[in-house]
């Protein structure tokens, strides 16, 4: 062997032991693909070539295409689909289809050197006439190479055309040396395919084990689970907002595909420990409701009182030691009076039943004097028309849940991170637990379950936080409440921006970027998509 050769021989080996590394190091696999194919082409200094993935050793599907010369690029990170039909392994009557060269070598686990397609015997190049003569092309040395893996699967096949002479750039068969190095590149791409396919199938099922847990949630509540699903979608719509900020501070803020990735398993399991809610208190749509409204228990007990009026009138009528009619006619009107009031009472307790933006001390001490009412339960003992928690259910200031039931709501944060720091996280997810856990922090340390400051929390679990909350506020499938607009969402989601419940900088490009719209178009209703005026948002600063 010459020095010359020899030279060129490690070379080239330095080249395939570079590629090696580069195989493991790529993370995408249509990229992954296109290196492969570009690698073999490049020892080879071939002018083209394709690779094929195998399909259950059925059929092989193209995958990438390059011919240098007639600047031809397809499939893999190019964006131009290949549109050829797979190629079967076998023919209709099963018998296997030895006569394609790309299936031969899967078939028989061989690779097949040829230094000219149009002399060769045994093989159907039909295709690579039509193909040569439709484009002025001419294919002749054709060197096709099986790629099996650690497993000893074949799982695709490279093919390369046309190797072309180092110093004249004649087309020349390819050599032995090429043929070892192909098949050790392929050895190697095989490998780093099944590794890439294998993670990314584990990432897949990871993924569909959380969308398991939130379809557990959907079950018990059609509510939450929309909410889980949609938290994650405005996040990343947010984090994607912060990626492109170029000015303020947001100058030298940047997150990685890997932390995005991360920010997305994060709020997919946001509220994971709502699995551990009861169901009546997570749809809790009224404030009498438990596992049913209890309004209509009230409305049996105003229909006792008006019994009980009706007798009481009777047996009165009945006492008269004068029958006069302007006695009879005060007994009368004394009885219409009660019910009367009775029939307010009863809808002015149907009304504070549905919760509500704000109940009035005048409307609480209200309810408390209808409580204050006798009447005879089911037992036929005297009683007070309500309950205390009816009376405390009632009474409830704003929305539809007592403190004992929203510390029940409350616990499920608490839940979330105690199941997610359970688990055994890898490296490029290790953050998710502290996302997860924090979109119900504030940035004066007024949130909770630990109570942190801006300072002790990480920018995307405040970007969750905002999310969290606009969602909420505009979701349209809540049992208590219809959607807001956007424009009041957005004045509320500002008050708490002055209330130091929210990051100012990430609200402000929240309404600056307009990042609700983006999410509006996407999951409101048409009526909820109102013009928003920037500059009447409460605490925003262009």
């Amino acid at each position: 062997m010459s020095d010359a050769t020899a030279g060129n021989l490690i070379e080239r080996l330095e080249q395939l032991n570079a590629i090696g590394v580069a195989l493991s190091a790529e993370k995408d696999i249509n990229h992954l693909l296109e290196t492969i194919l570009l690698a073999a082409k490049k020892v080879t200094n071939a002018d083209a070539g394709t690779l094929y993935r195998v399909h259950d050793m059925q059929n092989l599907t193209f995958e990438i295409m390059r011919t240098d010369s007639l600047g031809f690029a397809f499939g893999g990170a190019t964006g131009k689909p290949i549109t050829l039909p797979p190629i079967q392994l076998h023919n209709a009557a099963g018998q296997p289809n030895n006569s394609m060269v790309v299936a031969y070598a899967v078939l028989n686990d061989k690779t097949v050197n040829i230094e000219d397609a149009y002399t060769a015997q045994g093989f159907d190049f039909t295709g690579t006439r039509a193909f040569d003569q439709k484009n002025g092309y001419r294919s002749q040395s054709f060197l096709t190479v099986p790629m099996k893996n650690h497993e000893n699967e074949i799982i695709g096949v490279l093919q390369l055309i046309n190797a072309q002479d180092l110093d004249s750039g004649a087309i020349v068969p390819f050599s032995r040396e090429d043929q070892h190095l192909v098949e050790s590149l392929a050895s190697q791409a095989a490998v780093a395919l099944t590794n890439r396919q294998l993670i990314v199938q584990l990432e897949e099922l990871f993924e569909s084990f959380i969308k398991l847990i939130n379809i557990a949630i959907d079950e018990k509540s059609p509510y939450t689970g929309g909410h889980c699903e949609r938290v994650p979608v405005l996040t990343l719509m947010l984090a994607e907002a912060t990626n492109q900020a170029t000015q303020g501070v947001w100058k030298d803020f940047h997150l990685s595909d890997k932390d995005i990735y991360e920010l997305k398993i994060a709020g997919l399991l946001h509220d994971c420990g709502k699995v551990t809610t009861p169901v009546h208190v997570v749809d809790k749509s009224t404030k009498l409701e438990t596992l049913f409204d209890r309004i209509h228990l009230l409305d049996t007990r105003f229909e006792v009182l008006k019994r009980d009026a009706e007798i009481d009138m009777l047996r009165a009528r009945l006492a008269l030691t004068t029958h006069s009619d302007a006695a009879v006619a005060a007994l009368e009107d004394a009885y219409s009076e009660r019910l009367r009031q009775l029939d307010e009472d009863r809808e002015f307790l149907r009304k504070s039943n549905v919760g509500g933006e704000f109940m009035s001390a005048p409307l609480q001490q209200r309810v408390k004097d209808i409580a204050a009412y006798r009447w005879r339960d089911e037992t036929g003992q005297d009683a007070p028309f309500l309950s205390v928690n009816e009376t405390e259910c009632l009474n409830i200031a704003k929305g539809t849940l007592t403190a004992e039931e929203r510390e029940i709501i409350n616990h499920h944060i608490v839940a979330t991170i105690k199941m997610l720091e359970a688990l055994p996280w890898p490296k490029h997810l290790r953050n998710v637990p502290e996302y997860a856990g924090g979109h119900h922090e504030r940035m004066d340390g007024k949130g909770y379950p630990k109570g942190l400051t801006s300072e002790q929390m990480s920018m995307q679990a405040r970007m969750m936080g905002i999310a969290d909350i606009f969602e909420a506020l505009t979701a349209k499938d809540r049992p208590y409440k219809p959607g807001k607009t956007l424009t009041e969402a957005l004045t509320i989601l500002g008050r708490m921006k002055l209330d130091h419940h929210v990051d100012p900088d990430l609200f402000d490009l929240f309404i600056r970027e307009k990042v609700y719209l983006r999410y509006a178009r996407e999951f409101l209703e048409a009526a909820q998509i109102d013009p928003v005026d920037d500059s009447r948002i409460p605490g925003y600063q262009p």
